[in-house]
């Protein structure tokens, strides 16, 4: 069977216009690491803006909000969602209190954009998304990945079906982490796979649907937390998905979709800003995009962008990542932390 011939450029990807999304204002529950980067990327990128910090201590959430030239500082996550002044709740306390503050924040009418992973369980991702239903509020994972403009073009080469029968995507993320990081921290939920792992199951899950079986080993670190998880996943009509996620080791963190006509790659680290190759099957012909844009944890700006522009249309979830998408990548973790006798401590 003749291949078939690639286009010569890749799909552009589809950029709204800038004044699609509302501008609303955010409350940011967390004052760690990814709630920095988060709140620079919506200021430096956006009309968002942030107007209240809340963390576990009034020391905390003053120095945050001097960072980020914030207005206000609390305490307690109580009087950050019942801020009249807030529109939005961005949850980027520990993975353990995910469920306890986006629950908070719903409860008090606020939308929510919760950090990944939604819940420490598919258990905790459905009350968090039944909650938020129930309450006509929106909610999204912050899966930033998905909202790149790198995946609108491997969405869209999907879509045009140019890699043919999809029959297998690879992928890895590894990093490597010293003490006292939370991510070898029991208590926290810590572990590679909430925190790493959830992005290749992800990116398998989204290509090629839920798993119908799993097969998982790993290990564990001198702190007890899981230190890396091998995975293969079944999916239908025998696809197969090789992922695997360690933070004992930086690895190449790249995947690859491969398909009957054509295989689509994405450099490393695969989840950020950065280039699709595309190559045909007899490996005759390759076609790139290149971003012109690779700005790192700069470009966090788009998940809230996305939030946005939903809670504009009325919207309680996103199309491109919807409570079901969630629920199904959760559900996969799920039966590997069971294989891996993986247990996650709630938040007391």
């Amino acid at each position: 069977m003749p291949v078939r011939l690639l286009p010569d450029t890749l799909p552009a990807p589809r950029r709204p216009a800038s004044d699609s999304a509302p501008s609303l204002r955010w409350g940011v529950l967390g004052t760690g690491w990814i709630a920095s980067r988060f709140v620079a990327a919506l200021h430096t990128s956006t009309t968002q803006r942030v107007v209240a910090v809340g963390s576990r201590t009034q020391a905390a959430a003053d120095a945050f909000a001097a960072a980020h030239s914030i207005e206000r500082a609390v305490r307690r996550a109580e009087a950050l969602v019942a801020d009249p002044g807030v529109d939005i709740v961005y949850v980027a306390t520990p993975h353990h209190l995910h469920r306890e503050s986006a629950l908070l924040a719903i409860d008090a009418g606020k939308h929510v954009l919760v950090e990944k992973p939604l819940g420490l369980n598919a258990v905790e991702a459905q009350e968090i998304s039944a909650a938020a239903a129930a309450a006509g509020v929106f909610c999204m994972e912050a899966m930033w990945s998905l909202f790149l403009p790198r995946f609108d073009v491997v969405r869209q080469v999907l879509d045009l079906g140019l890699l043919g029968d999809v029959s297998t995507v690879l992928a890895d993320h590894g990093e490597h982490f010293d003490p006292p990081h939370r991510i070898l921290d029991p208590a926290m939920a810590g572990g590679s796979l909430l925190d790493l792992g959830t992005y290749v199951t992800t990116l398998a899950t989204w290509v090629l649907g839920p798993a119908t079986r799993i097969q998982a080993s790993g290990s564990l670190t001198s702190t007890g937390v899981n230190g890396q998880a091998g995975m293969v996943l079944t999916h239908a009509g025998d696809a197969t998905s090789v992922l695997h996620s360690t933070l004992l080791a930086r690895t190449p963190t790249s995947a690859t979709i491969a398909g009957t006509e054509a295989t689509l790659t994405l450099p490393g680290p695969f989840f950020m800003p950065g280039d699709v190759v595309v190559t045909s099957a007899d490996g005759s012909r390759s076609v790139s995009w290149t971003d012109p844009e690779p700005i790192g944890h700069g470009a966090l700006f788009h998940s809230a962008l996305e939030a946005a522009r939903c809670i504009g249309e009325g919207l309680v979830e996103s199309p491109l990542h919807p409570a079901s998408a969630v629920l199904t990548n959760m559900a996969a973790l799920d039966e590997v932390a069971r294989q891996l006798g993986i247990e996650y401590s709630p938040a007391p």
